[in-house]
């Protein structure tokens, strides 16, 4: 026998033997009295769209199918909601609205719906992750961000989930070398030169570049300004760190001081970072460099952003999507100035 609802106090109330056959055995709703179960107008949509439910009668008695249920329910991004939780619900995962007063608070806060463990449902109590539900055109203010996970529904109902993370990113790389003292160097017009340094501090501590064609026992290194300011301001080279600071805010802006204070912090916790351009990035990392001889694969892709900067779900694909295709993990490092340095990382999930 097909069950209906009928809409109370912002529920769909369902009663019969609904219970035993969507609580109890599937996790839709919340038990109330008898075998009287409440779900939230998602839940109802889908036991409507699966023929579970034969109808929703409203407060007017009118009985309400799915198209007409879908049509006149005016909750914000409603419709992708319901598909992503379609979605989920196909590969086997029970989930509930996190709004609901019935639900755990998800881990990371705000939320759309709470993911319980393969196999747990919501009388469990376990959460496996907060899930967030937008379209393809809503900006993601950086403030926003929380762990758990994001939907990102497109203009042809494609799901894309992403796996959204505090970062610490730590090395050992670095940590037995000294740095030299005052080098001979020369500003260039967007890079400087430093004039035979010690060779460990390229082979290994991964600083600049070096010179080709120059036949001496201790090689020429071109660095990057970023490079240069972080070792004129310890000492190492024999430029002004003032200087150099302002070169680069000649070259790239305020956005200079931004990634120098990542670049600056990465340094200070041993990962060596170095330019991220050929993958779009501002820096790739290496965690441990023992040598350049024997260098590995760096490890992250870093962005650098302001702590107020707004993403588009179209540039986190992008970015994430290109991470991933190049064996590396996608960190965005939000940058204030009187708070420091978040870090976030975002990976495709295929729940």
């Amino acid at each position: 026998m097909t069950l209906e609802g009928r809409f109370d106090d912002g529920v769909v109330r369902v009663g019969g033997d609904a219970r035993q056959r969507y609580h109890d055995s599937r996790g839709y709703g919340y038990p109330l009295e008898g075998n009287e179960i409440a779900l939230a107008p998602v839940e109802a949509a889908h036991l409507l769209y699966r023929g579970d439910l034969e109808a929703v009668v409203d407060e007017r008695g009118e009985r309400l199918s799915f198209r007409e249920f879908v049509a006149r329910e005016p909750g914000e991004n409603f419709d992708v909601r319901f598909l992503v939780y379609a979605d989920l619900r196909s590969r086997g995962f029970y989930l509930s609205p996190a709004a609901e007063p019935w639900v755990p608070n998800p881990p990371g806060g705000e939320a759309d719906f709470a993911v319980f463990p393969r196999g747990k449902g919501p009388r469990d109590g376990e959460i496996e992750y907060a899930l967030r539900v937008i379209g393809e055109r809503t900006d993601v203010p950086a403030s926003e961000l929380r762990e758990g996970v994001l939907a990102v529904v497109d203009e042809e109902s494609e799901i894309t989930y992403f796996k959204i993370g505090r970062r610490d990113p730590a090395g050992t790389s670095g940590t037995d070398v000294t740095l030299p003292d005052s080098c001979e160097a020369d500003l260039l017009a967007d890079r400087v030169v430093v004039w035979e340094p010690p060779l460990e501090l390229y082979e290994r501590t991964f600083y600049g570049q070096p010179l080709e064609g120059r036949e001496y026992d201790e090689p020429t290194l071109q660095c990057s300004l970023l490079e240069a300011a972080y070792l004129a301001e310890r000492g190492a080279i024999d430029l002004d760190p003032a200087t150099v600071r302002e070169r680069g805010r000649e070259v790239e802006g305020e956005r200079f001081d931004r990634r120098l204070t990542v670049y600056t912090e990465l340094r200070e916790r041993d990962v060596v970072p170095k330019t991220g351009y050929k993958f779009g990035a501002d820096f790739r990392t290496y965690a441990d460099v023992e040598s350049v001889e024997n260098l590995g694969h760096s490890e992250l892709l870093v962005r650098v952003h302001p702590s107020d900067y707004v993403f588009e779900p179209r540039d986190l694909a992008l970015d994430v999507r290109l991470a991933h295709g190049v064996r590396k993990t996608m960190v965005f490092a939000l940058v204030d100035d009187a708070d420091g340095i978040e870090w976030w990382s975002l990976e495709r999930l295929t729940p």
